[in-house]
C-alpha cells in the first residue's frame, strides 16, 4: 500500500539509525513503534503485500509520521514503553493502568501507621505493592494488625502534643489493639521496632517476627508468664499459618520474577508471579487483545517492562517460557529446561494455560447462551410450540427456465449445519416453474428423511411468498406430515412473513434476533443454490462451447476454461499463446473450429444472476 507523496518523500528521508517512531491520523497518535533500522522498518509497512487485516487498516489511516533518534535499540525499547503508557495508542497493547490497584502504605509520621490506598502521595511514607487483588492485602493487613498493636488514628502524635495531652485513648487501647501512644503509654523504640518487623512481613521474608516471637515466647515462659507466652505462641501460629497458605517454591531461590504467555488467534494471557525469598507474594494473569496479530514475544518483552514497573519489582532475574531480550541491564532474561527454575515456570505455564481455557469455555458458554436466546426469540415470534434447535430452509434457481435447480440449507441450534446442506436436480419439472419446484424439492427431502426414520426439523422456511408456501404446504399434506412440522414463507421485497391459512403477512421488529436469523438462513440458502446452478450453466456452456470440438476432449476444455474463464478469451489468444497451452494439432483444431464458427457482430445482452 503506497504512503501518500508528502508521507513517502519524509519515509526516503529518514536516517538508517535505531529509534522510535509515532503514525498519525487526523485526530492523534495512532501507533508507536521502535527500530533497529528505522528507514527499513518504516518502509516495510508501505512495501510489503503480507500484511494482515488490522495491519492494512492501521496503514490506510496513517496520515503523517513524526520520529525520535536514539543511540542503542535498548533506549528505543524504553522510550517506546514510556510512549505507549503516556499516549496509549489505540493499535498498541496497552496495560491496565496501574493506580487502580492497591497498596500498603507505611506512613511517614511519629509512631507510623499501616493503612490500605489507591493513592500514592509523594510524602515520604513508604509504599508496599500493588497488589493484585484486595483480597491478598486485606489479609496480610489482618495478619500484621493481629501481631502488633499498631494505632490506627490520623493524630498528629508530636511530642509537643502528647506532652500536652492533647489527645485521649480510644476503644482501640481498651482493647488492647493499640497501647496508646497518643497518652504517652507506649515507648517509640519498642513501637519502631514492630516497624522494622512489619517492613520483613512486607518484604516476603517472615524469618526475623519468627524469629522475635519464638524468642520472646521462650522467655516468658522462663519467667512463668504462662499466660504472655501463650499470647506470643497465638502470633507465632498466625505466621506459620499465613506461612502455610503463601507457595514457597524454593529455600534457595531468592527474587524471581516469572512470566508465561499463551495466545489464541484474538487475545494474548500472561501470567505473572513475583517470587521474593522463595516464596511467591503476588500473582497476577491478565488478557489483552491483539491488535496487529502480534507473535508471543510482541506482546510479552512490552507487557514484563510494565508490569515490573507497575508491581516495584526490583528482580534481578526473569524467567519466561519464550526466548527474548530485554534491555534491562544488570537483569538477565531466561527460559530454564530443568530444576526448581523450571518447576517455577511449569507452576506459571499451569495457570495462564487454565486461564487460557477458561476464557474460551466462557465463550463458548456464552455462545450457547446466546443460541439459546435467538431459538427462544424465534419460538415466541412465530407462536411455535417445540423451541426449533433443527431449522431447514429451501430455495429454487434457475436461467430463463435452463438449468433449474433447488438449494436447501439446515441450522442446527441457530448455527449452520453444512454436512446437512442439498442440492436438488429439478428432475419431474419442465421450464421455469417455482411452485412445482418447490413441491418436488419439499416432497424429495421429507419422504427422505421419514423413509430414513430420520428426525424431523421444528421449522421449515420456503424463500418466496404465498405461491411458494402453499405448495410446501401441499407437499407436507400428501406426505402426511402436515401439523408435524410448521413451515412458513420469507417474501423479499418487505421481508415479509406468510403462515398458511393466513392471507395476511406476519411483520417482525426488523432488529429482531429472530427475523435476522431467517434472513441469514435465506441469503445462506440463496448463496449455496446460486453456487450450484452457476456451477451447472459453466458446465453445459462449457459442453456446447468445446466440447463439441471433435478431437479437442473434456480433459482439455476444461483445462483451457479454468485458465481462462471463457470462450471468449480462449478465442482471442494467439496461436503461440495458444501452442504453449495446447501443443500444435489441437491449436490448429481449435483454429478451425474458430474461424468457422465467428462470433456475432451485435453482442449478447449481460446475463442476470438468477434470483
Amino acid at each position: 500500500m503506497a504512503a501518500n507523496p508528502e508521507l513517502q518523500a519524509l519515509i526516503n528521508a529518514l536516517p538508517h539509525k535505531p529509534g522510535v517512531y509515532k503514525y498519525f491520523d487526523d485526530e492523534g497518535i495512532i501507533y508507536v513503534g521502535k527500530a533497529i533500522d528505522l528507514r527499513k522498518r518504516v518502509s516495510s509497512y508501505f512495501t510489503k503485500q503480507d500484511h494482515n487485516k488490522k495491519t492494512q487498516q492501521l496503514v490506510r489511516n496513517i496520515k503523517r509520521l513524526e520520529f525520535t533518534i536514539v543511540d542503542s535499540e535498548s533506549d528505543a525499547f524504553l522510550l517506546e514503553n514510556n510512549l505507549i503508557k503516556q499516549h496509549q495508542p489505540k493499535y498498541n497493547i496497552l496495560l491496565k493502568d496501574g493506580k487502580t490497584y492497591p497498596f500498603l502504605c507505611l506512613t511517614n509520621e511519629r509512631f507510623p501507621r499501616l493503612i490500605p490506598t489507591r493513592n500514592k502521595i509523594n510524602d515520604g511514607s513508604r509504599y508496599y505493592g500493588p497488589y493484585a487483588n484486595g483480597t491478598a492485602l486485606n489479609v496480610l493487613l489482618e495478619l500484621i494488625r493481629a501481631l502488633y498493636p499498631l494505632r490506627t488514628c490520623n493524630f498528629n502524635l508530636s511530642p509537643q502534643n502528647v506532652a500536652a495531652s492533647k489527645f485521649k485513648v480510644c476503644l482501640e487501647y481498651h482493647l488492647g489493639n493499640c497501647k496508646g501512644p497518643c497518652e504517652g503509654h507506649e515507648d517509640e523504640a519498642e513501637y519502631d521496632a514492630y516497624i522494622q518487623q512489619i517492613r520483613q512481613i512486607l518484604n516476603g521474608d517472615l524469618r526475623i517476627p519468627k524469629q522475635y516471637f519464638r524468642e520472646r515466647m521462650a522467655a516468658a515462659a522462663q519467667d512463668m508468664q504462662y499466660e504472655l507466652a501463650h499470647q506470643f505462641k497465638q502470633k507465632l501460629d498466625k505466621i506459620e499459618a499465613f506461612q502455610a497458605k503463601s507457595t514457597i517454591v524454593s529455600d534457595t531461590l531468592t527474587n524471581i520474577d516469572v512470566f508465561a504467555i499463551a495466545s489464541n488467534e484474538k487475545s494474548g494471557f500472561i501470567t505473572y508471579l513475583k517470587v521474593m525469598n522463595g516464596s511467591i507474594i503476588l500473582t497476577q494473569s491478565l488478557e489483552v487483545t491483539k491488535k496487529l496479530d502480534e507473535d508471543d514475544v510482541e506482546i510479552l518483552a512490552p507487557l514484563i517492562m510494565q508490569m515490573r514497573q507497575e508491581f516495584k519489582s526490583e528482580s534481578r532475574e526473569i524467567l519466561t517460557n519464550v526466548a527474548l531480550e530485554l534491555p534491562l541491564p544488570g537483569v538477565t532474561v531466561a527460559v530454564p529446561q530443568i530444576g526448581d527454575k523450571r518447576k517455577l515456570l511449569e507452576l506459571a505455564l499451569k495457570n495462564v494455560l487454565y486461564a487460557r481455557k477458561e476464557k474460551e469455555s466462557m465463550n463458548e458458554r456464552s455462545k450457547d447462551l446466546n443460541e439459546v436466546r435467538i431459538m427462544e426469540t424465534i419460538k415466541k415470534d412465530l407462536r411455535l410450540t417445540e423451541l426449533p434447535k433443527h431449522i431447514e430452509c429451501f430455495d429454487n434457481s434457475n436461467f430463463q427456465g435452463d438449468n433449474p435447480v433447488a438449494a436447501m440449507v439446515c441450522f442446527r441450534n441457530a448455527k449452520p449445519s453444512k454436512k446437512d446442506y442439498r442440492h436438488y436436480h429439478i428432475k419431474t419439472v419442465i421450464g421455469p416453474n417455482d411452485f412445482d419446484s418447490m413441491y418436488e424439492v419439499v416432497t424429495r427431502r421429507y419422504r427422505r428423511l421419514v423413509d430414513e426414520g430420520a428426525s424431523l426439523p421444528q421449522l421449515v422456511i420456503v424463500d418466496g411468498g404465498k405461491g411458494q408456501l402453499s405448495m410446501a404446504v401441499k407437499a407436507l399434506k400428501d406426505l402426511n406430515l402436515w401439523g408435524q412440522i410448521p413451515v412458513i414463507g420469507i417474501a423479499k421485497r418487505l421481508e415479509e412473513i406468510y403462515v398458511p391459512n393466513d392471507p395476511l403477512p406476519l411483520y417482525i421488529d426488523k432488529k429482531s434476533e429472530s427475523l435476522r436469523l431467517i434472513q441469514r438462513m435465506r441469503d445462506e440458502v440463496h448463496r449455496f443454490g446460486i453456487t450450484f446452478h452457476r456451477s451447472r450453466r459453466d458446465a453445459g456452456t462449457l459442453k456446447t462451447e468445446l466440447t463439441d470440438v471433435k478431437g479437442l476432449g473434456p480433459v482439455t476444455a476444461d483445462k483451457l476454461l479454468n485458465k481462462f474463464k471463457s470462450v471468449k478469451k480462449i478465442r482471442e489468444l494467439s496461436e503461440t499463446e495458444l501452442i504453449a497451452e495446447v501443443g500444435k494439432a489441437k491449436t490448429a483444431i481449435l483454429q478451425t473450429y474458430f474461424a468457422q464458427n465467428e462470433a456475432p457482430s451485435h453482442p449478447m445482452p449481460a446475463r442476470q444472476l438468477p434470483d
